[in-house]
């Protein structure tokens, strides 16, 4: 029995020297913006890469802030409470996380989707129009939500 994909979320990792966000964001739901707890400069062009998102993607699409490198703490550059004050100016969700603990990576992509839920539940975003970023579908083995909420792989990713 096919069971219906909970979320898929594509993730585009890019360097702002080579950075298209016309290319980057169109039809885009979501977008992750992953900030180097300690190199201030990423922090620093949060909001420029937010405009961006704005711009060329829907401007209500699901937006979270990634603090990586929270296990750095000895060598960080921006507080959690820098992060977590941009994110309430800008009504963003805002997590920090450690990519070599994996400390909150799941919580990451869990939080998001979430996000992208509430969205298409209060009317913001129709799934019946795939210009909005969202497809309805049965995945192939990206893994299935179960009714018990908790996600199950069915598969190789390759099909």
């Amino acid at each position: 029995m096919n069971a219906p994909t909970a979320c898929v979320l594509p993730v585009v990792a890019f360097a702002s020297r080579f950075f298209n966000s016309s290319c980057t964001f169109e039809g885009s739901c979501t977008e992750l913006q992953v900030v180097n707890l300690i190199r201030r400069e990423t922090f620093n062009h949060l909001a420029t890469w937010l405009e961006d998102a704005r711009q060329h993607a829907n401007p209500n699409m699901a937006v979270t802030v990634i603090g990586n490198k929270c296990d750095l703490s000895q060598r960080r550059a921006v507080s959690k409470e820098e992060g977590e004050q941009f994110a309430k100016d800008y009504g963003l969700s805002f997590l920090e996380t450690s990519a070599r603990t994996s400390q909150n990576a799941e919580e990451a992509f869990i939080m998001t989707a979430a996000k992208i839920l509430q969205n298409i539940q209060e009317g913001i975003f129709d799934p019946s129009n795939e210009s909005c970023g969202i497809k309805i579908g049965y995945g192939r083995g990206q893994g299935t939500l179960g009714t018990s909420g908790t996600v199950g792989q069915t598969g190789s990713c390759c099909g």
